[in-house]
């Protein structure tokens, strides 16, 4: 299996961090950055690329990163690479996990007191040793700590966009043996949930045997860590763990339902079944004391022996959607084709890797009807924030290529930070300037809750301000949510008529799709937006999708299912 762009770009970025940290040459280790963030955000096709020996004409590839490239793409890994992770203790590279902890820092602890795991660093810490160090101190040294905590605390989990993509490829590979007459993803990737464990592939079969021998030698398996006559463990070239679970065609439905989950649903449908006299296991569904089995053909089926409309995956989360279900007020769930259009683009004018024409043919490939732009505003220097003139600029630009576009319209927007004050980064008459206003946090994470929220609020207050963009700051496995009060700043929302993004960036997925329900009972908004940083990056919305319906919401609670007339009339009407 060839590697993909993305895929050899994260090896890249390895080799630029294990290149820093061993102190080899600065402007080595920056093409290797350099051609990682070029290849991620890459708009042409590697594969064309790579047959027709292209790669060179890429700015920042040159003949040499070509080469390694070609060879990942084939082979997935290059010499260099190898001989140079050979070089490293695998605790020094499992360092570089930790938050905040950098591939110089990492080198200096290796080097200079010979730390060689992350129990050693912490030991160190402990006995007060980092603080004593050189470019280090006693604020580094409590960091360092959290981060090792924080480790430790994610370890084993992954995204769910990871997770996704390994179960897609692992269900399609699973689905050509010939002796599986079903398979479907369950657990918490069917479920949307934002990390995830481990992935559970469930098949339906007569010759469980062979399905098994089939799965443990897939070529996509790195380690069998379990194999029996019905369930086998193995380890993916991800990293990721994965349960492959064998029953009859009769029991499918039912070990299907058990495995998505989730517990807390699993053990309220069983309660529920108590009641009706049954039992529900994930081999069948039996009535009474003698346990006649009930037959189901589906997952459906199982719901309407209670009097239950089906229950999506997302929503089994025993947060009401089984009272929901016998009511018939399931809420009629969002899906990405009610999708009109997506705002919260970056482009070349901040940090994005793609021009306004690119973000916009991209937009337009995917069938969206608009494409908001809102680069970084000019607090975030380190991400290119616009210059009052390179707004002007941008506008200028935008304006001519809606004259010459069809079928695609780009809006002019801004992701404006908010001050330690609540305050913003451009004058009134400069806000007034855009068609909608996202306004977010990048800085001054550590305020207590009553001053983060305080802040919040003050920015929302604004009447130019129309979106929250990723209310609490996570990334999910790497950094925690800074304090905040989310009901308050869902009151907040509601009285200024403001909406809450929910961020799709895998790494963020907020707002927590919990608030939902809240957020719909006070009339809050919500809009599912990529944080696209590149033409590839308009894809996860997918997972925001995910979200939204974890969350409850309908299209209609959605602003970018509006039509773009619908939703500038929206974005004015708030603004007056």
């Amino acid at each position: 299996m060839n590697m993909d762009k993305h895929q050899i770009a994260n090896v890249l970025a390895e080799m630029a961090a294990l290149l820093d940290l061993k102190g080899e040459n600065p402007f080595k280790v920056r093409a290797y950055e350099n051609a990682a963030r070029v290849l991620d955000g890459l708009s042409q096709d590697l594969d064309h690329l790579i047959a027709r020996k292209q790669l060179t004409d890429i700015k920042g590839i040159g003949a040499n990163l070509a080469t390694h490239i070609t060879e990942l793409h084939a082979h997935g890994t290059f010499d260099e690479y190898v001989q140079l992770r050979r070089s490293i203790p695998e605790g020094v590279v499992a360092m570089l996990a930790i938050p905040g902890l950098g591939a110089k820092k990492v080198g200096t602890l290796w080097k200079k007191l010979k730390i060689t795991t992350i129990d050693e660093l912490e030991k160190m810490c402990r006995a007060g040793k980092i603080a004593k160090l050189e470019g280090f101190g006693e604020k580094s040294q409590e960091k360092i700590l959290k981060g090792i905590e924080s480790v430790r605390r994610f370890s084993g989990r992954h995204l769910v966009s990871e997770a996704h993509v390994a179960a897609a490829a692992l269900l399609d590979a699973v689905k050509k043996c010939k002796a599986v007459l079903r398979a479907e993803v369950g657990g918490s990737v069917r479920r949307y949930v934002e990390t995830v464990g481990d992935i559970d592939i469930l098949v339906a079969t007569k010759n469980p045997e062979a399905v098994m021998d089939y799965f443990v030698t897939l070529p996509d398996v790195t380690q069998v860590v379990a194999k029996g006559a019905t369930k086998s463990s193995v380890v993916l070239s991800s990293g990721i763990n994965a349960d492959l679970r064998a029953v009859t065609e009769r029991e499918f439905p039912f070990t299907l339902h058990y495995f998505t989950g989730s517990k807390a649903h699993n053990v309220a449908m069983r309660s529920l079944a108590k009641q009706h006299d049954m039992k529900l296991n994930e081999y069948g569904l039996f009535k009474g004391k003698d346990e006649k089995r009930i037959p189901c053909k589906d997952e459906a089926a199982i719901f309407a022996v209670f009097g239950l409309d089906f229950i999506p995956p997302e929503l089994r989360e025993d947060m009401g959607e089984m009272e929901a279900a016998a009511k018939k007020s399931l809420p009629r769930l969002v899906e990405q084709g009610d999708l009109k259009g997506v705002l919260h683009a970056h482009t070349t004018y901040s940090d994005g890797r793609a021009s306004l024409e690119e973000m916009a043919f991209a937009a337009k490939k995917r069938g969206f009807a608009y494409l908001g732009i809102s680069d970084h505003s000019k607090s975030a220097a380190y991400a290119g924030g616009l210059s009052v003139e390179q707004i002007h600029q941008q506008h200028r630009e935008i304006d001519q290529l809606n004259k010459k576009l069809t079928g695609i319209r780009l809006l002019k927007g801004i992701e404006c930070d908010i001050l330690a004050d609540g305050s913003l980064d451009y004058s009134d008459d400069i806000l007034e300037t855009f068609d909608f206003v996202i306004a977010s946090i990048h800085s001054k994470f550590t305020m207590t809750e009553s001053e983060m929220t305080k802040r919040i609020c003050a920015a929302i207050s604004n009447p130019h301000v129309d979106i929250l963009a990723h209310p609490t700051g996570r990334l999910l496995l790497t950094r925690d949510p800074y304090p905040v009060d989310m009901l308050k700043v869902i009151q907040c929302a509601a009285k200024q008529g403001v909406a809450i993004e929910i961020n799709s960036h895998p790494q963020r997925l907020d707002l927590d799709w919990r608030w939902g329900q809240q957020m719909m009972a006070l009339g809050v908004k919500t809009l599912i937006s990529p944080d696209a940083h590149s033409t590839d990056g308009l894809d996860v919305v997918r997972f925001g999708i995910g979200i939204a319906r974890k969350g409850w919401f309908e299209k209609e609670d959605v602003l970018n299912c509006f039509g773009v007339d619908n939703l500038l009339m929206h974005f004015q009407r708030h603004e007056k």
